[in-house]
């Protein structure tokens, strides 16, 4: 996979307005995972293009009514399929992380990259999914010096008691050593 311009080449592009730029001198040094399904417990569609891009229409599901006010991004997400959407250049700051702490720092979207999964917490992730997680994951850490595999962490990690994906059904300790190879 390449980057050109913080913009994998040859995925797909969806450009979210819910972006703003990182403080100052702040460098990309962690890779968040995340999981996302809209509605909850369901795949496909284009529901979750719509929320990043402030597009959710509270009419079509009972809980968008609660979501679609929410001005939310990530920097990439990767279909059930494989395919891998990006909203976000990975040196502009996406929305995904919220009240976050990482070893003591807070604030974890001034210097992550985001990724969602789509899936949830109690359903297994598809093989299409951990592998291009793997070489999205392998590309970022070739191509920004900050990033390393040491730095790879669960939005349950960083906002422990607010978030728990991506969840028990994903296969970390699997996932980080593939990302080592």
């Amino acid at each position: 996979m390449k980057i050109k311009n913080h913009w994998f080449q040859q995925v797909s592009r969806v450009i979210s307005p819910n972006y703003d730029d990182r403080p100052f001198g702040e460098v990309m040094s962690l890779l968040v995972i995340h999981c996302i399904s809209l509605p909850p417990e369901q795949f496909g569609g284009n529901y979750i293009n719509q929320l990043f891009c402030n597009q959710l229409n509270p009419e079509e599901h009972p809980y968008f009514k609660e979501i679609y006010q929410l001005r939310v991004s990530s920097h990439l997400l990767i279909k059930r399929t494989g395919e891998i959407v990006q909203y976000v250049p990975f040196d502009k700051r996406a929305w995904h992380a919220g009240l976050s702490v990482y070893q003591g720092k807070e604030r974890c979207n001034d210097f992550s990259i985001g990724v969602e999964l789509e899936g949830s917490e109690n359903q297994p992730y598809t093989e299409n999914q951990y592998q291009q997680l793997i070489s999205v994951s392998q590309a970022l850490i070739k191509y920004y010096p900050n990033l390393s595999v040491e730095h790879i962490t669960r939005h349950s990690d960083i906002s422990p008691g607010r978030k728990t994906d991506p969840g028990e059904s994903f296969n970390w300790d699997w996932f980080l050593s593939e990302i080592s190879k």
